[in-house]
């Protein structure tokens, strides 16, 4: 970071027009705050955002919304809005926005809001002017009186860009606590919240930090602060202050001074593989910069020696790529270094991490994925790792059939019936065997389990890795980690995943969308997930604390919601004809099941219509490309033609523009098909190729990076395993390098920073992640999180210090499969005669 000994206060006035109008003097200093091109407010080391962003409808309140500040680069604070609680929890009400209003005109924003089911709306207009913003909430009439004492404004601030800084509240000193101690109150039996830490009228954030210094007034207003953390967490430290009751117009307003330093330039981002790169391979860095900053016109790569030297080994002038979102791209190209080595790639005052150039660079890289992250994630087992217990064998007791019309949390939803022999809240056994955690959290979600036992077969049958680290007892229920027991670990971790889904046939006939937690108090459990439920099967006839040594009167059991979806079955019959296999050989009576199971499936899907039952991502993908898939692992298992036939006739079903999800069974289909298709493919592979040469246009890195809420390491590996097909089976069309891109975006080359998004692989990996362990800020060896993703409208963001934004750091168990396939293809390629 580039240091100055000046600094100037960028003032903000953040006025809540809600019924109160306050008056005060402001500095005559101008910020020169302006509003961009990309509709917020700018000045070097500062923006403010003005609902730019929205709470999440999905998974309600993601901490990306309201008035927001990117301040020198980091987004500190979030949530500026009229909430109903002090700290806001992640399904806690927020309002409707209706509309926003950009003038440029008067440097303004207006937004309108509402809480329909109060009948509580209002208005929140954002101007700069005079050395400030102002920003303002009106009431046309007084707040409804059963929001009187609740509603207010509040903004929240990132708890670890205070970590171990101060504060000074009227003239008052304190520390922003590193753990939350409270003080909580009472409000009623069984219900509390947080009491403020501290209260005055003006209250300055950091006062020793200039990078985060931020100063917040209020002439009539308490100013009241808290930590959310005491109530969950992934709780901020917020501020607020309550709206008054019987008034409208104006009714709050805040002055807030934002500190920014003089001539402030973000440091420039090199990004690379943190992992390093093979000899043969394009080496391409791409670097990041401040549109402020100056470009250099060379960058070097240094090769660092036993004796802690730096030699150079290249130089050359850097490429510009140009703009995308808020920064400038240059590229520095050292794919004539091929000698293997420790380097490290330098531009100005800039350093990269060392990695290697290796020819084995990719042979090991995917052992903590299958090693730790998968052992780790195995639902029903109890998993041990030298001294450490990570989980007991937890949800003995699943599970209990959904009631119906029943719309769950996380997705889940039940429809107007069960299609099941079932009633609401009976327990329908069998289905505590197999699967993995889903994610982060505890739940199992077929969709995500097909998927990744698909690809776990397709792993083992291209590349056949017989790595075996772990012991893996499913009589005993038992896992241990770094512990061999002479099986190929990849084929117990298919065996795993597959007993789960097969259990959804046995119990009930078809494939369910999941089992998860029944109320949030569960779900939301950070811990041991033995401790979730009592593992005693729930009995309503047994009081609650009373239990029989087999069953309980806790209603503690998960839920299986069971809407039977047309998609979901194909998409589960597929993994389990693949799955049979890859087990024949080393579970025979397994994989005759698995066939026999997909068979059938596919026989009576095709005797009625389909059922459509749909939603989110928990009810299977789009039916025709479920169906194309079912239909070629079928083909493949059995050669029967009129899986075959199928295949042609789904061709013309699915939508191009979702074909990319269904390249590489396709691809996969063209041995068992006449040369007619393959010339069909050919083209599929062409017209895919345009879209891959596109991307190369769009952003500097060359793959797919979406500007939803949820990172991009996802497509980019789709991207690049899709890639490794097209090119297997038609290598004179598209090179191989577009494979690598993919792996190369995780490993760090990607915007936002270099960090490699596979913890515990490359010099420099997530370290803070959204495991089941994210409470201890830590991580998963192997697990890979989603990545950068865009804040609307222009900034990438990864927090690496702030495990609990679950769109950049979660781990999904199907991206870590997707991961030990990549690797494995990438190797392939770059090494062919390595067993």
């Amino acid at each position: 970071m580039k240091k100055y000994n000046f600094h100037i206060k960028i003032k903000l006035s953040i006025v809540v027009l809600l019924s109160l109008q306050i008056s005060f003097s402001l500095n005559a200093s101008d910020n020169n705050l302006k509003l961009n091109d990309f509709e917020y407010f700018e000045t070097p080391g500062l923006n403010v955002l003005i609902y730019s962003n929205w709470y999440n409808e999905n998974f309600d309140d993601s901490k990306i919304s309201g008035v927001e500040i990117i301040h020198h680069g980091v987004r500190t604070a979030t949530n500026g809005d009229v909430r109903l609680e002090p700290t806001p929890e992640q399904w806690d009400p927020f309002p409707n926005l209706i509309e926003r209003k950009i003038n440029k005109e008067d440097n303004s924003i207006e937004v309108l809001l509402e809480y329909p089911d109060y009948e509580f709306d209002f208005m929140i207009k954002a101007i700069a002017k005079e050395g400030g913003i102002f920003l303002s909430v009106n009431l046309e009439k007084p707040l409804p009186k059963e929001l009187e004492g609740h509603a207010g404004l509040n903004l929240e601030f990132l708890p670890s860009a205070y970590f171990k800084k101060a504060y000074i509240i009227d003239g008052k000193a304190g520390n922003f606590p590193l753990y939350p101690t409270g003080p909580m109150k009472i409000i009623k039996s069984g219900e509390t919240e947080p009491k403020p830490l501290a209260r005055g009228k003006q209250l300055t954030l950091a006062p020793e930090d200039p990078e985060r210094r931020i100063t917040i007034k209020s002439k009539d207003n308490e100013l009241l602060l808290y930590d959310g953390r005491n109530k969950a967490q992934n709780g901020w430290y917020v501020l607020r202050s309550l709206i008054p009751k019987g008034k409208s117009g104006k009714v709050i307003e805040w002055f807030l001074e934002a500190n920014t330093i003089t001539g402030w330039i973000r440091e420039p981002v090199i990004g690379h593989s943190q992992l390093g790169y093979h000899p043969e391979q394009k080496k391409t860095a791409v670097i990041e910069l401040d549109k402020n900053d100056k470009p250099l016109k060379t960058a070097k790569l240094l090769k660092i020696t036993e004796e802690g030297k730096f030699t150079e080994k290249h130089k050359s002038e850097i490429k510009k790529w140009g703009k995308f979102f808020r920064y400038n791209y240059f590229t520095f190209d050292f794919t004539n270094v091929k000698e293997p080595g420790l380097y490290l790639i330098e531009y100005g005052q800039v350093r990269t991490k060392p990695f290697r150039i290796a020819p084995d660079i990719y042979k090991d890289a995917w052992h903590p994925t299958l090693d730790i992250f998968f052992p780790i994630q195995m639902d029903h087992m109890f998993v041990n790792e030298a001294y450490r217990v990570w989980h007991g064998a937890a949800h003995l007791d699943d599970a209990l059939q959904a009631p119906v019309n029943h719309k769950h949390f996380d997705l889940y939803a039940q429809g107007p019936t069960t299609d099941t022999p079932y009633k609401g809240g009976e327990h329908i056994p069998g289905l505590n065997i197999g699967g993995w955690f889903d994610a982060g959290d505890y739940d199992i979600r077929t969709q995500t389990h097909y998927s990744t036992v698909t690809n776990l077969v397709l792993i083992w049958e291209n590349f056949h890795p017989k790595r075996d680290e772990t012991t893996i007892d499913q009589k005993k229920r038992y896992v241990d980690i770094h512990h061999p027991d002479g099986i190929p670990d990849i084929l117990q971790q298919i065996e795993h995943g597959t007993l789960a889904l097969i259990a959804q046939y046995r119990a009930v006939g078809h494939a369910i969308p999941g089992i998860i937690s029944s109320d949030l108090s569960q779900y939301t459990h950070l811990g041991d997930a033995v401790t979730k439920t009592d593992n005693l099967i729930y009995n309503p006839e047994l009081d609650s604390l009373e239990s029989n040594g087999y069953q309980s009167g806790t209603f503690d059991d998960r839920w299986a919601f069971t809407s039977k979806s047309s998609a979901l079955n194909y998409g589960s019959a597929a993994a389990l004809s693949a799955a049979s296999r890859a087990l024949s050989g080393y579970n025979d009576k397994l994989a005759e099941e698995c066939l026999t199971t997909a068979k059938k499936v596919w026989d009576e899907e095709h005797s009625h219509k389909p059922d459509t039952f749909k939603v989110g991502n928990t009810t299977g993908g789009l039916l025709p490309a479920e169906e194309l898939k079912c239909a070629v692992e079928l083909l493949i298992t059995t050669k029967n033609d009129k899986y075959k036939n199928r295949i042609k006739e789904l061709l013309g079903e699915i939508d191009e523009k979702w074909l990319i999800f269904s390249v590489t069974p396709l691809i996969r289909a063209i041995p068992y098909m006449d040369k007619a298709y393959e010339k069909e493919m050919k083209k599929l592979v062409q017209s895919n190729i345009k879209f891959t040469e596109e991307l190369e246009k769009r952003n500097p890195y060359g793959v797919p990076i979406p500007t939803a809420g949820w990172g991009g390491s996802g497509w980019a590996m789709l991207f690049s395993i899709t890639n490794y097909f097209s090119h297997k089976a038609f290598p004179d069309l598209i090179d191989r390098e577009y494979v690598l891109k993919g792996l190369n975006f995780i490993y760090g080359c990607h915007p936002g920073s270099d960090i490699s998004f596979v913890s515990g692989v490359g010099t420099d990996s997530k370290m803070i992640a959204y495991g089941n362990n994210r409470a201890d800020f830590s991580f998963i060896a192997g697990g890979v999180v989603p990545g950068v993703i865009i804040l609307k409208p222009d900034f990438p963001e990864n927090k690496e210090d702030w495990p609990f934004l679950w769109g950049e750091n979660e781990y999904v168990i199907s991206g870590g499969a997707s991961y030990i396939f990549l690797v494995n293809a990438v190797n392939d390629l770059l090494n062919p005669s390595e067993d």
